[in-house]
C-alpha cells in the first residue's frame, strides 16, 4: 500500500537560506532543460519533405530526452561548481520534471489529453524539490537527515504507521514556511478491495444555492469561503499594488495576501473532507455527476464555481472511498434537473427556478429532485448490478476495516 503523509518543517534562519538558494539553482536548470527542449522543437519539428514559409537549416541533433539531458548533469557541475552542492538525484528529479511536462505537451497523458505550451517559471514560482529515494533511518525523532542538506526539525503531528517505509521525500516553500510531504509503502498491506452493500446508496448533486443536496433530502450548506475573505483580500492586494515594485515593503504585503489566500484554501480542504467523511459514514455507494468544471469556470458563475471547489471535493471524495473499501460512481449530468425523478418526463426548467413540479403530482425541490436522478442511472451501472448479485448469493459481507483505512 501506498499512502502520503504531509509534515510542517522548522529550519533554521541558516537553513531556510539554503533551501532558497537550491530552489533559485534547480529553478533556473529546470528553465535551461526545457529551453534546450524548445530549441530542438522549433528547428526539428517541420517533416523531412516539406518547411515553413521562412526556413532555417541549422546543424541536425539529436533529440534532447530524459537520458541525453541528463547526461549532461556531471558536466554541468564542472562549468558550475556550485551546482555540486545539491544533491545528484534532486537534479536528476528535475530532468524528469522537464520530461514528464514536455510530453504532456506533445503527446498527451494516459488518457489522450494534453496540456498547454508549457512556461518557464520564475523563481517565486518554482517551489519544490524531491528526493526519489531515501534511505532507512532517515527519520530519527523529530529529525529528517535530508542528503547533502544535512538534519531539519519536523513536526511530527501524527506518527508514522508501523512498517510503512519512506520511499520519496518532498519539500515544499508556502506562504507560511516549508513542508515535507513523505511517500509511505508497506507492501505487507494489500490494497483494499470494495466491499459495500448496493442497497446503501445515495445520489448527490452539488449546486450553488446549497453545496450538495442528497437524494433522501438533507443539505449541506455552501461556505464561501473566498466571498467571506473577499473584503479582507481586497485591502491587501490594494496594498501590494501601491507598494513600489523591488521595494522590501511590497514582497511584506506580497506574503500577507499569499498567507490569507492560504487560508481561505486551507479552510475550503477541511470543508471538503468533512463532508466527505459525512456522506461515506453514512452511505456505502455515493453516485455524483460527471461534471465540466473546467466548462463551468469560463462562465459567468466563474467565481462561485471555483470557490466551491467541486473537482477538489470529488476528488477527495472518491481517495476516501477507495481506501475505505467503498463506491463513488459517477453518472452523466444530461437532464438531471430536467427530469422528472417520478415518471421520467422532461420538465423544463430556467435556472432561477428552483422548484420541481410535474403533471404526475410530484413536487420537490429542483435539487433534490436531480439528486434522485442521479442515485437511479447510478442504480443502473454494471458495477452496482454485478455486486448486487453476490449480495443476493452470498448475503451482505462485513465492511473491510484495516488499520490503512484511518490513513487519509
Amino acid at each position: 500500500m501506498r499512502t502520503a503523509y504531509q509534515y510542517r518543517l522548522q529550519p533554521t534562519k541558516q537553513q531556510n537560506v539554503e533551501l532558497d538558494r537550491w530552489l533559485a539553482m534547480l529553478c533556473s536548470q529546470y528553465n535551461y532543460l526545457l529551453a534546450d527542449r524548445f530549441n530542438w522543437y522549433e528547428q526539428n519539428r517541420s517533416p523531412i519533405n516539406a518547411c515553413p514559409l521562412v526556413c532555417h537549416l541549422p546543424e541536425r541533433r539529436d533529440n534532447p530526452d530524459y537520458y541525453s539531458q541528463k547526461k549532461t548533469l556531471p558536466q554541468l557541475k564542472k562549468t558550475h561548481p556550485w551546482y555540486g552542492e545539491i544533491y545528484s538525484q534532486v537534479l536528476q528529479d528535475v530532468v524528469k520534471q522537464v520530461k514528464v511536462t514536455f510530453e504532456r505537451f506533445l503527446k498527451g497523458d494516459s488518457n489522450g489529453k494534453r496540456s498547454g505550451k508549457p512556461r518557464f517559471k520564475p523563481r517565486n514560482r518554482y517551489r519544490t524539490f524531491t528526493y526519489p529515494q531515501m534511505k532507512d533511518g532517515c527519520l530519527q525523532g523529530n529529525l529528517i537527515n535530508l542528503p547533502m542538506f544535512g538534519k531539519v526539525k519536523v513536526v511530527l503531528h501524527r506518527p508514522i504507521p508501523d512498517g510503512f517505509k519512506i520511499k520519496t521525500a518532498s519539500v515544499t516553500k508556502k506562504a507560511d514556511g516549508y513542508y515535507l510531504t513523505l511517500s509511505l509503502e508497506d507492501k505487507t498491506v494489500p490494497e483494499i478491495k470494495p466491499d459495500f452493500n448496493p442497497n446503501s446508496i445515495t445520489g448527490i448533486d452539488v449546486g450553488l444555492k446549497e453545496f450538495l443536496t442528497t437524494s433522501e433530502g438533507e443539505t449541506v450548506a455552501i461556505p464561501q469561503h473566498y466571498r467571506k475573505a473577499q473584503k479582507r483580500l481586497r485591502v491587501i492586494q490594494k496594498r501590494v499594488s501601491r507598494r513600489k515594485k523591488g521595494s522590501n515593503s511590497r514582497l511584506e504585503a506580497i506574503k500577507q495576501l499569499g498567507l490569507q489566500h492560504k487560508k481561505v484554501a486551507d479552510k475550503r480542504k477541511d470543508f471538503h473532507f468533512k463532508t466527505a467523511n459525512w456522506l461515506l459514514s453514512k452511505h456505502d455507494v455515493v453516485a455524483h455527476e460527471d461534471l465540466n468544471v473546467k466548462g463551468l469556470a469560463r462562465t459567468r458563475l466563474a467565481k462561485s464555481v471555483l470557490d466551491a471547489g467541486w473537482s477538489s471535493f470529488l476528488s477527495i471524495l472518491t481517495n476516501k472511498a477507495v481506501n475505505a473499501g467503498l463506491l463513488v460512481i459517477p453518472v452523466s449530468a444530461h437532464n438531471t434537473s430536467q427530469d422528472c425523478s417520478n415518471c421520467g418526463e422532461k420538465v423544463p426548467k430556467k435556472l432561477h427556478q428552483r422548484w420541481h413540479s410535474c403533471s404526475c403530482g410530484c413536487e420537490l425541490d429542483r435539487d433534490h429532485n436531480a439528486a434522485i436522478n442521479i442515485k437511479n442511472r447510478a442504480v443502473g451501472q454494471p458495477v452496482l448490478k454485478a455486486q448486487s448479485m453476490s449480495y443476493v448469493i452470498t448475503g451482505v459481507a462485513e465492511k473491510p476495516t484495516p488499520y490503512c483505512t484511518q490513513l487519509v
